[in-house]
């Protein structure tokens, strides 16, 4: 354990607990959806509260605020969010294969956010803020996209 440049030991915050992501699923997709949001801002706020604790002043991607302020529009929350290389994804299916048609976003260590295409590496625009970001991701979004629903294991929504 690194103990920075004062000699002292770091005080590293302790893991949150979790909600069962597999308890919400026997309660359905709109419980499930709500469950990994909490899911994804508790772990994403310890690992950030843990990288301030061991590398002070050393700057940690904006992914937190993004997770936050994709949380706070009701067109993303109710997709399920996942992360992957610091891009935060949202899928209409509850499990895997994720069904990605949602635009993602990705914090940049500059600060900014850049926002991609589904699947793609194209970017659509890069913002300042992670509440601009989200708004451009929900302007991309495609026409009735509904809440994430529980997929059959084939990619396929159930309906």
């Amino acid at each position: 354990m690194n103990s920075g440049a004062s000699g002292r030991i770091p005080r590293i915050p302790p893991r949150p607990e979790l909600p069962d992501l597999a308890a919400a699923r026997r309660l359905g997709p709109a419980v499930t959806v709500e469950a990994r949001w909490q899911q994804l801002l508790l772990v994403w706020r310890w690992h950030h509260e843990r990288h301030e604790a061991l590398h002070p002043g050393n700057a940690y991607p904006g992914i937190v605020a993004l997770i936050e302020a994709a949380s706070a529009e009701p067109k993303l929350r109710q997709l399920y969010p996942f992360t992957s290389h610091f891009r935060v994804l949202f899928s209409s299916c509850t499990s895997y294969p994720w069904s990605v048609q949602a635009p993602s976003i990705e914090p940049l260590r500059d600060g900014r956010f850049r926002v991609r295409r589904p699947r793609s590496s194209e970017a659509i625009g890069v913002t300042h803020t992670a509440g601009i970001a989200v708004a451009l991701a929900v302007d991309n979004l495609p026409a009735g996209l509904g809440p994430a629903v529980d997929s059959r294991g084939d990619g396929n929504r159930d309906l």
